[in-house]
């Protein structure tokens, strides 16, 4: 396995790149920057927001207002629920040693959180969160396959704006001289999938929930689990474009995890909140694209300096090795 110590492949620390490639090298030194390059995208980009929201307009029109009369009639009674559980001290969502909730009715001064006074009710906050989660899944059952055809064509109108037709994928190029060995076995990937789907299990139903009902808190830490799985979920078209089969792309990602790891940690930020977090669903999908974008702009990059260099043995053909990225291999 690696251990990684300075920018991965993907970086172009060091090198003598051509202008085409310069301006692209500054974005892949940090991947969580095409979250941002998606939403303003998103937002400023009559070919892209059009077609998206008219796809998804009707859908989102009927859900907010089913979500605005699920509101209506619940929130009084989930916050008194959200009420009894936080404030009883045998309560499992009950942290005694973090919050000070006041017995009195709707003394907002006297709850606090981490010692600290909030501007608002504990319990209102929860209430609003768990509504808002509710409002999405009511929304995206009205949107259902209409936005995930806004979110394919996103993608496409995103490549297609960059020039670029379905020739531009070529063929995976490995970048690395020594990459790192991932396990192929039958049994190990079952076994990998296992692990990652009982600790996943273990982690959402046991600790993020009640972490979840404290303020800001488990917006983060969901975030974070969340990281790799959403940044590899929205560039599979990128590897079903490269035709990559899964060892490419178990070595692709293990390349470069770091990189997944915070553009997915942003991406998944956005999209974890209430109701907005479905437009950020889109707007990620077209970061990734133009992530996607640069990468291959990349791939053709090595597969060019390999071609210049006669194919020789690979060390002098573009590779980008653990010493020139200061990787090390264990």
């Amino acid at each position: 396995m690696s251990v990684s110590s300075s920018p991965g492949p993907s970086s172009l620390v060091g090198e003598d790149v051509p202008p085409t490639l310069a301006r692209a090298s500054l974005r892949l030194n940090f991947p969580p920057s095409y979250v941002v390059v998606g939403v303003y995208r998103l937002f400023t980009d009559k070919s892209l927001y059009k077609p998206a929201w008219d796809k998804c307009r009707h859908g989102a029109r009927r859900g907010l207002i089913v979500g605005f009369i699920w509101t209506c009639l619940t929130y009084k009674i989930q916050r008194h629920i959200i009420k009894s559980a936080l404030t009883n001290p045998s309560s499992f969502f009950s942290f005694s040693s973090i919050t000070r909730f006041s017995q009195t009715a709707n003394e907002l001064s006297h709850e606090t959180l981490f010692g600290y006074r909030m501007p608002f009710s504990i319990s209102t906050y929860v209430a609003v969160l768990l509504l808002g989660s509710q409002i999405t899944a009511i929304i995206s059952f009205f949107l259902s396959r209409n936005i995930r055809v806004a979110r394919q064509r996103a993608w496409d109108q995103t490549v297609a704006s960059r020039g670029k037709g379905s020739e531009f994928w070529q063929p995976y190029v490995e970048e690395w001289e020594f990459p790192p060995v991932v396990d192929e076995r039958p049994w190990g990937q079952l076994e990998k999938m296992f692990r990652g789907w009982f600790v996943g299990m273990v982690v959402r139903k046991v600790l993020l929930l009640p972490l979840s009902l404290y303020p800001f808190v488990g917006t983060f830490i969901a975030a974070w689990f969340k990281a790799i799985g959403t940044a590899q979920y929205l560039h599979k078209p990128y590897f079903e474009a490269k035709k990559m089969n899964p060892h490419q792309v178990a070595v692709w990602m293990e390349e470069r995890k770091w990189d997944y790891r915070l553009f997915g940690f942003a991406a998944a930020l956005l999209e974890g909140l209430p109701i907005v977090g479905l437009i950020f669903t889109v707007s990620n999908r077209i970061g990734a694209a133009m992530w996607a974008h640069d990468l291959e702009k990349r791939q053709h990059y090595i597969a060019e300096k390999r071609l210049h260099a006669g194919g020789a043995d690979g060390k002098d053909a573009g590779y980008v090795t653990g010493a020139a990225t200061g990787r090390k291999e264990e």
